[in-house]
C-alpha cells in the first residue's frame, strides 16, 4: 500500500459518518451534505435559497447543520412556506444564521467558551450572533430567541471547513 493510499484512509477513517454515509475530507460541504440521509431537508434548503455555490466556495466555513429531525420540530406549514420563492430572503437568512465565516473544530470552540468564562458570542455570515457554552461535555449553542441547538457530531472536516451536526433549528432575532 502506498504512503499517499494510507494517508487516504487514515483522513477517512478520522472524519465520522453522518446519516450513514462517509464524509470525505476533500469534498466541500455541499458535496458531503447531499450524501447525508439525514440532511435532505438542509440540503434542499440550501438549493432553494441558491447558497450551493457560496456553500462550494473556497471558505473557509464552519457549519452548524441541522438534521432532518430538527427541521420536522417546525409545523410543515411554516416549513412549507419558507421554501417558496417569496421566502427566499428569510430562508437565506435562517440558514447563513448557521454559518460561521471561518473554520472551527470543536477543540477550538471549548477553549473560546472556557477562555469567555463559559460562554463565546458566534458571530454568523447572516448577522446572528450565537451563544456557545458547554454541557455535559457538549457544545450547545444558543439563538437570539433562547432556542438552544445541541452538536451531535462534531469536527466533519471538508475541503472548505468543517460541519458540526445539530439537533435543532436556530433562528434570527424576531
Amino acid at each position: 500500500m502506498t504512503a499517499a493510499a494510507l494517508t487516504a484512509g487514515a483522513a477517512l477513517a478520522q472524519n465520522p459518518m453522518v446519516g450513514g454515509a462517509a464524509m470525505f475530507a476533500d469534498r466541500t460541504i455541499v458535496e458531503n451534505a447531499v450524501n447525508s440521509a439525514d440532511h435532505e431537508t438542509l440540503v434542499a434548503a440550501v438549493q432553494t435559497a441558491g447558497l450551493v455555490d457560496t456553500l462550494n466556495s473556497e471558505g473557509p466555513f464552519t457549519v452548524f447543520a441541522p438534521t432532518d429531525a430538527a427541521f420536522d420540530r417546525i409545523s410543515d406549514a411554516s416549513l412549507n412556506a419558507l421554501m417558496q420563492p417569496q421566502a427566499r430572503a428569510q430562508l437565506q437568512q435562517i440558514l447563513t444564521c448557521h454559518v460561521v465565516a471561518a473554520e472551527a473544530m470543536s477543540g477550538a470552540i471549548a477553549g473560546m467558551i472556557a477562555d469567555d468564562g463559559g460562554v463565546h458570542a458566534v458571530p454568523t455570515v447572516g448577522g446572528c450572533t450565537l451563544q456557545a457554552s458547554m454541557r455535559g461535555g457538549n457544545i450547545i449553542l444558543t439563538d437570539e430567541n433562547g432556542r438552544e441547538a445541541t452538536v451531535t457530531i462534531a469536527d466533519v472536516d471538508q475541503s472548505n471547513g468543517v460541519i458540526h451536526v445539530i439537533d435543532r433549528v436556530l433562528l434570527p432575532a424576531q
